[in-house]
């Protein structure tokens, strides 16, 4: 995922320069915050239902749907995700209250392992409830056998892109249902991704109606805003120049170490390479993260008071953006069968870590983030928990790190029941 490198696969997209791309999505960005701060009723009524957030995601979806740009031949979501990622984390780090975020309790945890069993038991189950009206997506031998497929799946919700690969290998996935098992992949969770999005957004409402304990989450947030409230001030070019520098100085270093590591473990440590500890991009997120944690003990943590999550989460609004730029509605109806499947199988994951949550009195917080660590892992994890509180990124970093840890063996898991329900 790392190195992106210029376009060079045919489409028939209407634009296809990264330029224009990248020229329309900050207008839909602009075009959204401008229009959520519009004091017109019509406007103000559209935005106490429709998220901002979720619009920023879903418009830039239309663009991919009506093929005016094609999110698959593009490399503006690759040098988001190399670069404004782990600068991102980096900004939004540094004013983090470590304390408090170990803090938040075993509820997080609880939950994040709620969604990996969820992903573990929902895939038989999904296959035996579609296989009740389509008998045929039983029986299978071959490497196009659906519950081969679905291995692939598990491997990417429970831990991500290097896990799902892994999964291929092992169950010998033939490449006509990979390339389906991967567009239900990417539809479903992105579909997920944005019912999350939408909860953030009314999170205080959720939490109210389910009597959840909020403290330790208030309190991270209290403590971050009284900080910028007492240290706040208009940054000057001075402080712009800094933050940057901060941010991106400390992003580079990651690739460099990561370019090191990566590569090093793979040679001489192979045995680590089921916990996904070769993947370039892991290293990036954890050590840009890292990064802005130790920064957070520094002076460097003055940098919020000019406004340095702010422009981390103008980092956030652009990735999400070109992550809807993958999304593609219209592809349900090239595979239902497989569709229903996968909106089967998300549903048993979501509605298992609901009822958990309900039992718990947890936060709607530790929910979305538990499972976006899951499902999306760390390109997206930070996104989601950010929705709720840029001071909160770190708490999504955290989760998808045991989601590429706990991939392969849970993945491996799942496949060994889809195997016995499938054979």
């Amino acid at each position: 995922m790392l190195a992106a490198a210029p376009v060079a696969a045919e489409t028939t997209a209407l634009i296809t320069n990264d330029g224009v791309i990248t020229g329309l999505l900050l207008a839909i960005l602009g075009l959204v915050f401008y229009t959520q701060s519009s004091q017109h009723p019509a406007l103000q009524k559209f935005y106490k239902f429709v998220p901002a957030l979720l619009l920023c995601y879903f418009l830039p979806s239309l663009l991919n749907t009506f093929n005016i740009v094609d999110g698959n031949a593009t490399a503006v979501t690759d040098i988001t995700m190399d670069y404004l990622l782990p600068a991102c984390m980096v900004l939004l780090t540094l004013s983090l209250d470590l304390k408090a975020v170990v803090g938040l309790g075993s509820k997080a945890l609880i939950l994040f392992l709620t969604g990996t069993l969820g992903i573990v038991i929902g895939g038989p189950i999904a296959l035996l409830a579609v296989s009740a009206v389509f008998p045929e997506m039983l029986g299978g031998a071959g490497p196009d056998a659906v519950w081969r497929g679905m291995t692939t799946i598990a491997g990417s919700w429970i831990g991500g892109g290097a896990n799902q690969a892994a999964m291929k290998e092992v169950y010998e996935v033939g490449g006509e249902i990979f390339s389906a098992m991967v567009t239900v992949d990417i539809i479903v969770a992105n579909l997920w991704m944005a019912v999350l999005l939408y909860m953030a957004a009314n999170s205080k409402q959720i939490d109210a109606r389910t009597g959840a304990d909020t403290s330790a989450i208030d309190a991270i947030k209290e403590k971050v805003e009284a900080y910028q409230a007492q240290h706040v001030r208009n940054p000057s070019l001075r402080d712009l120049m800094l933050i940057l520098a901060v941010g991106f100085g400390v992003a580079g270093l990651a690739h460099l170490l990561a370019d090191a590591i990566a590569p090093a473990i793979g040679t001489h440590l192979p045995y680590l390479r089921k916990f996904s500890l070769d993947s370039l991009f892991f290293w990036v997120i954890v050590l840009a993260t890292a990064g802005g944690i130790a920064l957070s003990f520094t002076r460097a943590r003055t940098l919020e008071a000019a406004g340095a999550s702010k422009i981390g989460s103008v980092f956030v609004y652009i990735l999400v953006a070109s992550i809807g730029l993958h999304m593609d509605v219209t592809a349900i109806v090239d595979a239902p069968k497989y569709f229903l499947i996968g909106a089967i199988w998300m549903l048993i994951h979501a509605g298992l870590m609901l009822f958990v949550a309900k039992l718990l009195k947890a936060p709607v917080f530790y929910m979305a983030v538990g499972s976006q660590a899951n499902v999306g892992g760390a390109a997206s994890a930070p996104v989601v928990a950010s929705a709720f509180h840029p001071s909160l990124a770190p708490v999504g970093v955290l989760l998808a790190v045991m989601g590429y840890a706990l991939g392969t063996y849970m993945a491996y898991l799942a496949g060994q029941i889809l195997r016995v329900v499938g054979s």
